[in-house]
């Protein structure tokens, strides 16, 4: 187990040195400066004193290497656009908002995913099983933005249940994180009805049968723990996706997360923040894939880390 779990933390700092530098080239590769707006008449000496005071003077190896040397001490530099914040600060007070958000939505799509698919897998060829996977084509198909805006329309302005932005009570989570949701809750629901009529066609599953168990034991004893292991593989991808997604919602929905935060570092060419979310993301995303590994042979006993040969 160390060993697996010193392969893997090079393994998360080798692919975050990668996504670091492909992000830091991609950003200077795009001509201008986010001093110099378009129609706009810029103070040249001031350009230069912000041009120096943010190290973006020098050569850009020289900004990829001091860079690289505040991260290892965590440090994510001030915000271009939201001086004199600095972007730890700010990920310090978006993130919390968009953890819970994408947390909520996670919490919905697996509960409602793996629920609707294994009934699905259960009544297959039956009315419920064509609804369900009628819903999860849906899902799949459209974008979350554009549910967002249907949320909106219905639910909001003209059914008056729920609020329609801002953030602060419990009431305001339901749109958004519904929104988020239908995707990874269509994906999560298709990948459980598979994997659960496969399973129940298994030996165990039969011998379970002739032991006179109850069919809510099989299912939910026997069953269902091996028929989630391919939800579990997924679940890294679909947090990070979720999190990520939800700048778009969080945009549509005037949530102060970090959606708002990222998508003013593009239009303000902020490179301290388009780095910051990069890099934090990005480190998210790897931990969670570790975490899922860990969590997948904890679930399937099967399955055992080991050294390999060779």
């Amino acid at each position: 187990m160390t060993q697996y779990i010193l392969r893997r933390f090079i393994s998360m700092i080798v692919t975050l040195w990668l996504i670091i530098t492909v992000t830091f080239a991609l950003m200077h590769a795009v001509p201008g400066s986010p001093f110099e707006k378009e129609g706009k008449n810029s103070n040249p000496t001031a350009v230069q004193n912000l041009m120096e005071f943010y190290h973006l003077d020098q050569p850009v190896t020289t900004q990829y290497f001091l860079y690289l040397k505040s991260l290892l001490s965590l440090d994510l530099g001030p915000s271009i656009g939201h001086f004199p914040d600095t972007v730890n600060s700010m990920i310090s007070r978006g993130f919390p908002v968009s953890f819970k958000l994408g947390m909520v939505s996670i919490l919905i799509s697996i509960v409602t995913g793996i629920a609707l698919g294994t009934v699905a897998a259960l009544r297959q060829n039956r009315i419920i099983d064509y609804l369900a996977m009628i819903f999860a084509v849906i899902g799949i198909a459209v974008p979350n933005f554009i549910v967002a805006t249907l949320l909106i329309k219905y639910v909001a302005v003209e059914w008056k249940l729920l609020p329609v932005a801002t953030w602060g009570t419990w009431k305001h989570v339901i749109l958004p994180a519904l929104a988020l949701s239908t995707g990874p809750l269509a994906i999560i629901a298709r990948l459980t009805r598979a994997s659960m009529l496969e399973v129940l066609t298994a030996d165990y599953i039969e011998t379970a049968r002739a032991k006179g168990l109850s069919p809510a034991t099989i299912v939910i004893k026997h069953a269902l723990r091996n028929a989630v292991l391919p939800v579990i593989t997924l679940l890294g991808a679909l947090v990070a996706n979720v999190l990520t997604g939800s700048f778009v919602i969080e945009k549509i929905f005037a949530i102060p997360g970090m959606g708002k935060y990222f998508v003013d570092g593009i239009n303000n060419r902020d490179y301290s923040l388009i780095m910051g979310t990069t890099v934090f993301y990005s480190a998210l995303l790897v931990i969670m894939m570790f975490l899922v590994d860990i969590a997948y042979g904890l679930v399937d006993p099967r399955i055992k880390l080991h050294r390999k040969e060779g």
